[in-house]
């Protein structure tokens, strides 16, 4: 870590007395140059972008048509897949055979498997000397933390897609027009959840006396994009998937907590009940978003981004109906913390063999400035009016962290004011999106989700919430794979996930828990707390 640290400050040092090299290295090659990715896409885009604009493509389209006119970089793709499994599978396979494209996002874990196969190049000259001062500053705003995860005898061998972390935190999306129609109040803890999912299956608010509304949403992989459930199991103090402290300062896994178990409990309870779809466990997030685009649902945990995806298209179907998002409810009494994570769940690899591994960075640069530069184009390339996913047709997409929050909070002190002249930047093409729906317009309509997410009651205020009032679990764990972690903790996992669905559904008892936690350590997860607490005590050395 230290030698990273080393690292990082001589990047500051070059960009501060480079800057006109740099510049010059920022500029468009003289030929055309092709770079090839793989990748995956979601539901967003289809609903988002490609409905609007059924002639442009994955390699047509505002990205790719800027990267080929500011850069001469000409994108293409080895192949595409819809949805996250389908693409970790088969970009295994392709690891697996030693056969893997030019560019690539992958996960620290890949990343180490990738550099221990001798496949991927070192990329800390390439970023050194083509990165420009703004994307270095961005790449450093949550700290060295998503270098330190790909950084392997001392060589940085993939460059972080930084995300931002208050981001991942779970909120409580609830129908608050069938609380109303109820007369329930807000629920807090476990319990009045459970009672609200029981009384909303109850009510049949589409009137057709079958019992086709389920409390609670839920889908097959409890920890997706779509409908997590991490924050259903912070409610009872667990943190599946992260480290965190236990009562002595060492670092456990939060799947085998004690509350983990009584979260497992709890959701079989609520299957018996027919609180949660009987069929979840054959369901992926986009089947279940189109439950509840139909209707079907009144509540579920999930990401402060879902009232565009899929509470909009619920909108659109049933104009008066509404949903907020709240804070976790406790199961235990205690003030629940919600995880979070180390904001960069991907990075990006190079080939060794590549001719211009320097394109990646000249692109990172690109996508940067033109989302968060001075220029102020963010409402044009990040999420313009028309479509807020625009952002995802580029290949690569670092973040700016913290960016969602710091809009908002600017939003909120105009609010307060009543003065907006001073909003900017990324805050004002929120501003215009809000002020579009405020206008009462069909095409104001459209952007119902974004009031959702930025508005006075909207889902920042919530997260916000959690940061002022310390709220937040991180993973305290956010160094490089370990070496069992290399090669035990996929298969840990997928049992994990396999005995937790299992017991949800009822075909394994809650006492299947027991027998997961005392086969996690045996096959691997004691070797890995070792190794996790060894880095863990390095810190402080």
């Amino acid at each position: 870590m230290k030698k990273l640290f080393s690292l990082i400050a001589l990047v500051l040092v070059m960009s501060l007395l480079c800057s006109c090299c740099l510049a010059e290295n920022s500029q468009k090659y003289d030929e055309m140059v092709t770079v090839r990715f793989v990748r995956s896409t979601d539901d967003t885009l289809d609903a988002n972008f490609f409905s609007q604009y059924p002639d442009k493509t994955m390699t047509d389209n505002l990205w790719c048509d800027l990267y080929r006119d500011e850069l001469n970089i000409d994108v293409q793709y080895d192949w595409i897949v819809k949805g996250g499994d389908e693409y970790d599978q088969k970009l295994n396979i392709a690891i697996s055979v030693g056969d893997i494209p030019e560019f690539m996002n992958v996960t620290a874990l890949q990343a180490k498997q990738l550099a221990e196969a001798g496949l991927i190049m070192p990329l800390e000259d390439i970023y050194e000397e083509y990165a420009t001062e703004q994307t270095k500053e961005v790449m450093l705003e949550t700290g060295t933390s998503p270098f330190d995860a790909v950084t392997f005898d001392g060589h940085l061998y993939a460059l972080p897609v930084v995300g931002e972390t208050l981001m991942i935190a779970d909120l409580l999306w609830i129908r608050t027009d069938w609380l109303e129609k109820l007369n329930l109040p807000v629920p807090t803890t476990m319990d009045e959840l459970v009672a609200t999912a029981e009384a909303f299956c109850a009510a049949d608010f589409d009137g057709n006396g079958e019992a086709d509304t389920v409390g609670m949403a839920i889908a097959k992989d409890l920890w997706g994009q779509l409908f997590s459930m991490r924050g259903f199991f912070n409610a009872f103090d667990a943190y599946p998937g992260i480290w965190v402290e236990d009562e002595n300062g060492q670092l456990v896994y939060g799947s085998i907590l004690p509350g983990t178990r009584d979260a497992l409990e709890t959701l079989h309870e609520m299957y018996e009940k027919g609180l949660i779809d009987p069929e979840f466990g054959v369901k992926d997030g986009g089947k279940v978003a189109e439950d509840t685009t139909a209707g079907k649902c009144g509540l579920f945990f999930g990401s402060q981004w879902n009232s565009i995806y899929p509470l909009q298209s619920n909108k659109n179907l049933e104009p008066d109906g509404q949903w907020q998002a709240f804070p976790i409810v406790t199961a235990t009494g205690n003030p629940v913390k919600a995880q979070t994570d180390v904001g960069t769940t991907s990075w990006t690899v190079v080939r060794k063999d590549v001719e211009h591994p320097e394109a990646v960075v000249k692109m990172y640069n690109l996508f940067i400035d033109k989302c968060w530069g001075p220029e102020n184009e963010n409402g044009v390339y990040y999420a313009p009016l028309d479509s807020e996913s625009i952002w995802k047709l580029s290949p690569v997409t670092p973040t700016k962290p913290d960016k969602n929050l710091n809009a908002f909070l600017d939003l909120e002190a105009a609010r307060a004011s009543g003065d907006y002249s001073n909003v900017t930047g990324e805050a004002y093409s929120i501003l215009v999106k809000l002020q579009a729906f405020e206008s009462g317009t069909e095409e104001g309509f459209a952007l119902w989700g974004w009031e959702r997410i930025y508005g006075a009651e909207g889902a920042y205020g919530v997260l916000n919430h959690y940061k002022e009032n310390n709220l937040t679990q991180d993973n305290m764990f956010v160094g490089a794979p370990t070496e069992t972690m290399t090669s035990r903790m996929s298969t840990l996992q997928d049992l994990q996930d396999e005995v937790f669905v299992k017991i949800i559904l009822g075909e394994s008892p809650i006492e299947a828990f027991d027998q997961f936690v005392n086969d996690f350590n045996a096959l691997g997860g004691e070797q890995i707390t070792a190794e996790v607490n060894e880095w863990y005590a390095s810190l402080n050395k």
